[in-house]
């Protein structure tokens, strides 16, 4: 991070150099204490104690002296010669390096006036030379221009195509040409981030500021997102697709925050996240769907903190995490579904501690826990349905501690089996879901707590 700024600080404030009479005398002491340490070295190794005295010099030695000196003087010379050969090939590389630049500008300014013509075809034109300018950029500060403006011509005011005044042609028409013009830097955007991340022309590593835009389709697949922010927050997705599927996320943080989904998808199906995190807090879902199908969560995280459903759908069905996280703390689910059926989790962390759930479903169905935890700490139900039917827990625990129950929430482990595996309603509170505590007479199922006032110790 730091060499990376350093060197964008540089490219900023452009070549500076020492004063010549300073570089000289740097360079010639540092090449006087190099030839006193050779020399030095050479003696020590030598195993030389004194100089044997000369009371007369011959023509030879005279020679050799005189040689000896025009040595000195022709090394002195290829110093000088080497310095200002140096500071010329740096001063003719800026030059070159701002020749380029203002090459570069002029080239940005003209398609960024194409972009903002009224004409879709002159605005395709527009976005297909910023993207050719983007890959030539002469330092990653411009390169980082372009991806902005291009992110920035997304977050522009649209008009969805539900809004449309009906009946009007040329007003769809006008749409149809915008939507082909948005959906070209989508694509432009994914192609770029599917390159290897060698690759000269590759986008990855930069930053992409999407906030606030409207997006009625996109497809992002096989996109790979590493090191830099992506910002999704305050999105609104309109009865179109944004599509992640197979898109790979390394280290980087995508951002949903605010996002909302009216009918909608986000497809993240096969997505793989190493160490990534993908941001939904504080997102509304209604009627829309998150799909996380057969993703992959290697130390990865999703968060939905704060989130709400009415009438939404998550779906981590079939998907498998492995050190991840998935965080739905203080989560409102209204007629929402979030479902891990056939889920598999092996040290994963699920986390609805402080969720609201009247009327929402979660659907651990089929789902696999070896050692990670699902909690519900202080999590609330009032109608909402919770069900681990025929799920398998080997070393895993389900948190209930602290956790209200109305009397019309649903808890169904039905045809569950633990391995070691354990759930933990010791502390929780209000009236017991009706298929939680055993008959009276029977005993309690191996690896699950009850609060006393639920199930005496007695019975």
């Amino acid at each position: 991070m730091g060499v990376t700024t350093s060197r964008r600080r540089a490219e900023r404030r452009g070549l500076r150099l020492w004063p010549v009479g300073t570089v000289l005398v740097l360079t010639f002491t540092t090449a006087v204490l190099i030839a006193a340490a050779v020399f030095y070295t050479g003696w020590d190794l030598l195993g030389a104690h004194v100089l044997k005295p000369e009371h007369r010099i011959d023509s030879k030695t005279l020679f050799s002296l005189v040689k000896l000196s025009f040595g000195v003087v022709a090394g002195a010379g290829a110093l000088v010669a080497l310095v200002v050969a140096y500071r010329r090939q740096r001063i003719d590389e800026d030059g070159a390096l701002r020749e380029a630049t203002r090459l570069h500008t002029e080239r940005f300014t003209t398609a960024v006036t194409q972009l903002g013509n009224d004409s879709a075809a002159v605005r395709l034109g527009g976005v297909h030379a910023l993207a050719g300018l983007t890959d030539d950029a002469p330092t990653r500060d411009l390169r980082q221009t372009c991806i902005d403006v291009l992110c920035a011509y997304l977050r522009l005011p649209y008009t969805a195509e539900a809004d449309l005044p009906a009946d009007d042609a040329e007003a769809r028409h006008a749409y149809l040409a915008l939507r082909e013009v948005r959906h070209t830097v989508i694509r432009l955007i994914r192609d770029h981030l599917r390159l290897p991340s060698e690759h000269e022309h590759s986008w990855q590593g930069h930053d992409f500021d999407f906030t606030g835009g409207t997006f009625d389709g996109g497809d992002f697949s096989d996109a790979v997102f590493s090191s830099g922010t992506v910002s999704f927050s305050g999105v609104q997705v309109a009865s179109g697709a944004v599509d992640f599927r197979n898109a790979e996320f390394t280290g980087a943080t995508v951002s949903f925050s605010g996002a909302r989904l009216t009918g909608g998808t986000a497809n993240f199906h096969t997505a793989w996240f190493r160490g990534g995190t993908v941001d939904f807090s504080g997102a509304r879902f209604t009627g829309g769907t998150v799909d996380f199908l057969d993703a992959r969560f290697t130390g990865g995280t999703v968060d939905f903190h704060d989130s709400g459903f009415t009438g939404g759908t998550v779906d981590f069905s079939t998907a498998r995490f492995t050190g991840g996280a998935v965080d739905f703390i203080i989560a409102e689910f209204a007629n929402g579904t979030v479902d891990f059926s056939t889920a598999w989790f092996r040290g994963g962390t699920v986390d609805f501690s402080g969720a609201e759930f009247t009327g929402g479903t979660v659907d651990f169905r089929d789902a696999r826990f070896y050692e990670g935890i699902v909690g519900f700490r202080n999590a609330r139900f009032a109608r909402g349905t919770v069900g681990f039917n025929s799920a398998g827990f080997a070393g895993a625990t389900v948190d209930f501690n602290g956790a209200w129950f109305t009397g019309d929430g649903t808890v169904d482990f039905g045809g569950a089996r633990f391995s070691g595996g354990r759930i933990d309603l010791r502390e929780a509170n209000g009236v017991p879901p009706a298929d939680v505590v055993p008959p009276e007479g029977e005993p309690l199922p191996a690896g699950l707590s009850l609060p006393p006032a639920w199930y005496p110790a007695d019975s």
